[in-house]
């Protein structure tokens, strides 16, 4: 506690007095343009990664970056779409998986969640994702395999968006884009899927400001 009360004592001293102006308006209000669903994991810093200011990015956070179907639950999750686009009027939305992520792991190891009920049962909401894995990648294994389902699982929830009749009227008008990233924390890399190739590739650029061709499933280790 002693080490977040120093940062707080050093956000007033030598952050806030420089950007004064920008909190003041915000103040007012907020106007981001996107929505960016990810992981509860603490090695996730959505602002640090897109190197966005305070009012950019509207972010949603839990286990997995879940998003439940629309209907399954009354969930702070189906809230937290509505507000951000028919209250905000957000332009895109993001969802974004990382590497390592344990709420996968259980996925694949639900038999291991019996000490950690909710856990087990929020897990639910990636139903889908286990029974892609289960039947499209029977004989993959290990690293390659927690990879694939957290691949799989970012697709899955973009589905699951497209559930929420805000988010359709939305797209059926092309006020909203959707997207799909997985970032891997030991790189700093970031993947986003390709509708057209139908792959993860990354969205490092190179010298003639294209996007790479590298691709997520053979460069993700």
């Amino acid at each position: 506690m002693e080490k977040l009360i120093r940062g707080v004592h050093n956000f007033q001293e030598n952050v806030y007095g420089t950007q004064q102006e920008l909190f003041q308006r915000l103040a007012h209000g907020q106007e981001p343009e996107t929505l960016f669903i990810t992981c509860s994991d603490s090695r996730i810093d959505p602002s640090l990664l897109t190197q966005t200011a305070p009012g950019e990015l509207f972010i949603m956070r839990n286990a997995g970056n879940i998003v439940p179907p629309y209907g399954a639950v009354q969930s702070g999750e189906a809230a937290t779409i509505e507000f951000a686009v028919s209250g905000l009027g957000v332009r895109e939305i993001i969802v974004c998986g990382h590497s390592h992520c344990g709420a996968m792991k259980g996925l694949l190891e639900m038999d291991q969640l019996e000490s950690l009920p909710n856990v087990k049962a929020w897990l639910s909401y990636a139903h889908a994702t286990k029974q892609i894995i289960q039947e499209k990648y029977a004989d993959v294994a290990g690293d390659q395999l927690i990879n694939d389902t957290i691949k799989e699982n970012v697709l899955v929830q973009l589905d699951n968006l497209r559930t929420h009749p805000c988010i359709a009227a939305a797209i059926s008008t092309g006020r909203i884009k959707l997207h799909g990233w997985v970032y891997r924390i030991e790189t700093g890399d970031v993947f986003a899927f390709d509708p057209h190739s139908k792959r993860f590739v990354s969205i490092r650029t190179g010298r003639d400001g294209r996007l790479s061709d590298e691709v997520f499933e053979t460069d993700l280790i």
